[in-house]
């Protein structure tokens, strides 16, 4: 079964969580300094803050899958129509591991599809290269 992603930066995560708890009437299933990630079943939603990108906003929407299966049918269906991928077999992010490939629509948004197999104790890898230092997950 598939899920909803959304994922958003804010420029402070303690009255984002209050506001998201308040909102969603439930705790964060991760929560840490500088992120938090709830997993929803009404509505069906894998919500995520996070600080640390260059302003508030939307950075990324998806497809969370189950299994490697679901991820490689989403995978097939965009290769047959000819979209543009960036496949992370084994990426690091949002203190999880997992298997990614990602689209953009025609309005530029990041598409992230994904299996998720472990946490991890990090927020992520920087492959950005950013001065800032701070580490960006996504493409």
């Amino acid at each position: 079964m598939k899920r909803l992603h959304v994922h958003l930066h804010v420029d402070d995560i303690g009255n984002s969580v209050r506001f998201y708890t308040t909102l969603f009437a439930a705790e964060p299933a991760v929560l840490r300094a500088d992120y938090a990630k709830w997993q929803l079943e009404d509505p069906r939603v894998n919500f995520a803050i996070s600080t640390g990108a260059s302003g508030p906003g939307l950075d990324h929407l998806g497809i969370e899958v189950e299994s490697a299966d679901e991820l490689a049918a989403i995978a097939a269906r965009g290769d047959a129509a000819g979209f543009d991928a960036f496949v992370e077999p084994d990426a690091r992010c949002c203190y999880a591991r997992s298997t990614k490939r990602w689209f953009t629509d025609p309005q530029a948004i990041k598409w992230e599809t994904f299996h998720t197999v472990a946490r991890i104790d990090t927020y992520g890898e920087d492959r950005t290269g950013t001065a800032s230092g701070a580490p960006l997950c996504c493409p």
